[in-house]
């Protein structure tokens, strides 16, 4: 009697995570904001330089928004949440949104 060997291959599945959508912020503008206030919650909630935060507060005023920077969904809420209360702080109608980059 013969006997016959089955060899069955070997399969390794691999789980790969995907990476997190990412999400923008958008600096919209508005007529009653001062520009050194924009700068200035720019260069503290995005750590930009004066430099950064002054070309992307003129790009929001000549185009009406501009995005600010790019994160993970909770960051990017909680980044434009905050920059939006430090202007709600001081009166000013400063708004930041959010929205998926695709």
């Amino acid at each position: 009697m013969a006997e016959t060997t089955i060899t069955k291959p070997k399969t390794k599945t691999r789980t790969r995570t995907e990476r997190p959508r990412l999400h923008k912020v958008i600096l919209v503008n508005d007529d009653y904001t001062p520009r050194e206030f924009v700068v200035t919650v720019l260069k503290a909630e995005f750590r930009m330089t004066e430099d950064q935060a002054h070309k992307v507060m003129l790009t929001a005023h000549q185009r009406g928004v501009c995005v600010v920077a790019v994160f993970t969904k909770d960051i990017a809420e909680t980044k434009a949440t905050r920059a939006t209360d430090a202007g709600r702080a001081k009166g000013y109608p400063l708004l930041f949104t959010t929205e998926p980059e695709e």
